[in-house]
């Protein structure tokens, strides 16, 4: 949680890599190293790209039709999609305003992959609602998710909320902690609700639609319409089929 105290200058990159340079070798060094750097080189790419904030870095990208859904951004911005990884980052989001890496991808890509929605709108809610908001790396992040920013995440790659959940929060602890209505679920349906039989969610007192929302869209059908719709695209203005 070192990010407010950079964007503030009460530390800099350089005191970092000297520390962790003079310390014993761990893991997770040079993977802490990868995002100091990362951080630094979107300060870069601010200062050769003014707009960054605005303007898709690949200008491709800025006549994607991007879906006009104000109650679906509202639902994001909330924590309602009745996906628990999402839900879970954005609520801790609005309480605490911080939010942990992995979860900052996740949340990114279901607004512009599986919604459909500018990230634009998404960059701003960071913005708004951050501790440590950042315009060249809240900027740079969001068109790395996008697909329209240099070095980007191509824009076939699709988080899947549940794997994702499932993969680097096995035990449910972070679920639990921002999803209360849910602390009594067991681990193995946590992570996909709808998915949990009938008897679990009784168990647990969950009525879904009532307690906990229902999944606001069906991954499947959601990456199949993002993907048509990021190709197209793509297509007609590139000529290509991957960017």
């Amino acid at each position: 949680m070192l990010s407010p105290h950079l964007h503030f200058g009460e530390i800099g990159p350089r005191q970092i890599v000297a520390a962790l340079n003079a310390a014993e070798p761990g893991p997770g060094q040079a993977a802490f190293l990868r995002q100091i750097g990362w951080r630094e080189f979107s300060h870069h790419l601010l200062h050769d790209n003014p707009g960054v904030g605005i303007v898709s870095l690949r200008p491709e990208f800025d006549s994607m039709p991007w879906r006009d859904a104000p109650d679906d951004l509202r639902r994001w911005q909330r924590g309602r999609t009745g996906y628990p990884i999402v839900d879970a980052g954005m609520r801790e989001l609005w309480t605490t305003g911080w939010m942990h890496k992995r979860v900052r991808m996740i949340v990114s890509s279901f607004l512009t992959k599986h919604l459909l929605i500018d990230w634009r709108l998404g960059a701003d809610w960071f913005w708004d609602t951050l501790v440590d908001a950042d315009w060249a790396n809240n900027s740079a992040n969001w068109q790395w998710v996008a697909g329209s920013g240099t070095d980007a995440a191509p824009y076939f790659r699709i988080f899947n909320p549940i794997a994702q959940s499932r993969r680097f929060d096995p035990a449910g602890r972070y679920l639990r902690a921002w999803l209360p209505e849910l602390r009594r679920l067991r681990s193995s349906g946590i992570h996909a609700p709808w998915q949990a039989p009938v008897s679990a969610l009784a168990d647990a007192a969950i009525q879904l639609g009532v307690d906990y929302p229902r999944p606001m869209v069906d991954h499947a059908a959601a990456r199949a319409r993002a993907l048509e719709a990021y190709r197209t695209h793509v297509r007609a203005v590139t000529g290509a089929d991957r960017p």
